[in-house]
């Protein structure tokens, strides 16, 4: 009977992380939902991890696929994923998180239920104990089954992780993960919802991120262009795509991702000449596109207005942006 369920293919790109990829390898194997392929890819450790899962593809052959490829970044280590998924669904599981059980079987169920070509789950923030940190709800007040097309301010609200959702392979089929560039999901998880007329989502927990301590603390340099680029290769796609007459979401979508994701990494970076570079950079975006300041003041997500609902310390990091004090600013990170 197994047979005639859809097949889900889970793609976990590995990098170094022999500490945390037995829970997560563990969680997939565990799903209550069995027919399911996990393509575990390697993309060039140096640590341990490749014994540990050559160790599991032997213990779950019929549901374990490894491979060890050179070293390319994540996004090449999820295309190579794709190039090689066999199932019907494509997930995408970091090889240092965990999910529940369920999280599979219901997704499914979801997509086959409203015949949904992507399926979003909510994310929670747990620590090394497995205590959670912060609940992460995706799509407050909708219903499971979302009609893009009548509740398309979802577009602009979204938050674009790859990880908790499920796509209908067929979103792949001209389409990949964009090389050497981060900020990736911004880039193309957008491009995918626009291919959609209906997506699906529960309100159930399934994808536990964990917030590690003995991470390296990230460096916050120009690379963080990026996500104006990964903005700019969305609206080139919009134009296309059946929602093109839909220019408000599309103007929320570069406030919310353009300028707040934006803002939110340019607060980190440390380097004054490089953020004052950046800054200059999110001022060409913005008077490009005609975002005015009441724009942006104005904005709101899922119906509250964005920057009120924000922690005092980034309400203040903002506001002394669009008021043009960045000598302040300097002052503060």
């Amino acid at each position: 009977m197994a047979n005639t369920l859809p097949k889900v293919s889970v793609i976990v790109p590995v990098y170094n992380v022999e500490k945390y990829l037995a829970q997560c390898l563990d969680s997939l194997i565990n799903q209550t939902y069995q027919n399911i392929e996990v393509l575990v890819v390697n993309d060039g450790s140096t640590d341990d991890s490749e014994q540990l899962i050559q160790r599991y593809a032997q213990q779950h052959p019929g549901k374990i696929k490894s491979f060890l490829k050179e070293n390319g970044g994540l996004s090449d280590a999820r295309n190579f994923g794709i190039d090689r998924a066999t199932g019907d669904y494509i997930g995408f599981v970091d090889s240092d998180d965990y999910v529940n059980p369920p999280m599979f079987a219901e997704m499914v169920g979801l997509a086959e239920k409203h015949q949904a070509k992507m399926i979003i789950c909510n994310i929670q923030k747990v620590d090394q104990h497995g205590k959670i940190t912060q609940k992460l709800t995706q799509i407050p007040n909708m219903p499971e089954k979302i009609d893009l097309g009548k509740n398309f301010s979802v577009f602009s609200d979204l938050s674009y992780f790859a990880c908790n959702k499920l796509f209908k392979k067929e979103l792949f089929k001209e389409k990949r993960f964009k090389k050497e560039a981060h900020f990736e999901d911004i880039q193309l998880i957008p491009q995918l919802l626009l291919e959609c007329e209906t997506i699906a989502q529960t309100q159930n927990f399934h994808y536990q991120y964990l917030e590690r301590t003995d991470s390296i603390t990230k460096t916050h340099t120009e690379r963080g262009l990026d996500i104006l680029k990964a903005v700019e290769d969305v609206e080139l796609f919009f134009k296309k795509s059946r929602y093109a007459d839909r220019q408000e979401e599309l103007k929320n979508f570069r406030i919310f991702e353009g300028v707040y994701s934006y803002l939110a990494y340019l607060a980190f970076v440390k380097n004054e000449d490089v953020f004052t570079a950046m800054a200059l950079q999110l001022e060409h975006f913005m008077n490009e596109r005609r975002i005015k300041l009441k724009d942006i003041l104005g904005y709101s997500r899922f119906g509250k207005n964005y920057l009120l609902s924000l922690p005092l310390k980034k309400k203040i990091f903002y506001l002394l942006f669009f008021a043009g004090q960045k000598k302040l600013i300097r002052k503060l990170i």
